[in-house]
């Protein structure tokens, strides 16, 4: 049985795309309800293990999986699994703000309708779905009066938060993060961060992240890997401060990556 502290555990997890092998025997468990950052080197595996969470990997036919996964006690690659409910259950923020080219408002509330039958979407259910994932992201101040305003012409650190938001009526449980401020300044990157921070307890948070000051400043454990495989899984603060392996003391100190 799983440990229930654990929104997610891996167990022998390989994957190949074709004969290339990016992940090899990767065993970890991710705790729930708090902030984990994947970090290595470009090219080290992690955004592929990320995307193993939601099996969104498999969108592409040359991949190939063994091993197992577990969320939150139930191995994903179970027959009886629906991608569909996986997908509701395991949120996902890209690297660029990916807003759908419409109006704010049914940004939000895209998901419930792709997962309800018109006739369950009350226009009151609707309007208390998009103000509840707007304030949950600090965004409804900015725009509850601009709720039929083109998401795409939104700011870029609004954009993002919109995309997080997007993912909120759907109940998700964990929230995958690839490179979520690669494409914003400063003070957009602060804003993400300072929303990830009010956001776990609720949520468990999977982020990966090339940049070393924000997994230090972000999270509460961290994952090294290096060519496919995890070097080493600990708190944040002694991850950085008393490695325990001499790749991760190196790849820290900025010697290569």
């Amino acid at each position: 049985m799983n440990d229930a502290r654990h929104s997610i555990t891996t167990r022998n997890l390989n994957l190949w795309y074709a004969k290339f092998q990016a992940l090899l025997d990767v065993n970890t468990d991710i705790k729930h309800g708090i902030i984990t950052s994947l970090i290595g080197p470009s090219g080290c595996g992690k955004t592929t293990l990320l995307r193993c969470f939601n099996r969104v990997n498999e969108r592409y036919g040359y991949v190939t999986t063994t091993g197992e996964i577990k969320l939150l006690g139930k191995n994903i690659y179970d027959s009886d699994v629906s991608l569909i409910q996986l997908r509701k259950s395991v949120g996902m923020v890209f690297q660029r703000p990916n807003p759908l080219p419409i109006s704010v408002y049914e940004n939000v509330v895209f998901g419930l309708r792709i997962h309800h039958e018109r006739s369950q979407l009350t226009r009151k259910l609707l309007d208390e779905a998009v103000e509840k994932a707007l304030t949950e992201v600090g965004l409804w101040s900015d725009l509850k009066d601009k709720l039929q305003a083109r998401a795409t012409s939104l700011q870029l650190e609004q954009q993002q938060k919109l995309c997080i938001a997007r993912l909120l009526p759907l109940k998700p449980e964990i929230i995958l993060m690839d490179e979520p401020c690669s494409a914003l300044d400063v003070e957009g990157t602060r804003a993400i961060e300072e929303l990830m921070f009010a956001m776990k307890g609720r949520y468990t948070i999977v982020i990966v992240t090339h940049n070393m000051s924000q997994a230090r400043r972000a999270s509460d454990e961290c994952i090294f890997m290096l060519l496919g495989k995890i070097i080493e899984h600990s708190r944040t603060e002694d991850l950085f401060l008393t490695p325990k392996h001499p790749k991760t003391a190196e790849y820290i100190e900025g010697r290569y990556g």
